[in-house]
């Protein structure tokens, strides 16, 4: 795998650095409560030279030939790296849920799961989350596994992005 280090970039973020940059594309998503459906997204990590990276995504959904109904989920946060590749995400979504993450990164691949799941009284009941990330073929391949809505964790939304 091929991908440029920023020279400014915290040496603790090395690992991460295949996230780097601006991705965007397409998924999928269903789940027990909602009808299926079809999304684009822009996800974003940026760094500033500090040992975090900036995470912002925001989600679109689609009709059956791609075109754009409205915009949907936004969340944004921050990956902060720790010793030996382990990762803290602390992440607030516009829905009114805010969670901490913890995981590691292995080579081009990224696992986390959720620690607490905190909501305000007018969002939705979300318990746990699971996320995996990887570079795949020069693609951001993720899936996210959810428990929400009295539903046990299972298989939420997943996507390819590509480098924007």
């Amino acid at each position: 795998m091929a991908f440029e280090i920023p020279e400014d970039l915290h040496p603790d973020l090395v690992p991460f650095a295949w996230l780097l940059g601006t991705w965007e594309g397409q998924g999928h998503g269903d789940y027990p409560t909602i009808d299926s459906f079809h999304f684009g997204q822009q996800l974003i990590f940026a760094h500033d030279g500090r040992p975090f990276l900036h995470y912002f995504s925001r989600t679109w959904l689609l009709d059956d030939v791609g075109d754009k109904i409205r915009d949907a989920a936004l969340e944004t946060g921050f990956l902060r790296a720790r010793p030996d590749g382990e990762v803290e995400l602390l992440l607030a979504h516009h829905s009114g849920v805010v969670e901490i993450w913890y995981g590691k990164v292995d080579g081009a691949k990224l696992e986390i799961g959720t620690d607490v799941v905190a909501r305000t009284h007018s969002a939705k009941e979300v318990t746990a989350g699971q996320r995996l990330y990887g570079l795949v073929e020069g693609d951001l391949l993720y899936a996210y596994d959810m428990a929400a809505m009295g539903q046990e964790l299972q298989p939420h939304i997943w996507a390819r992005l590509q480098p924007a």
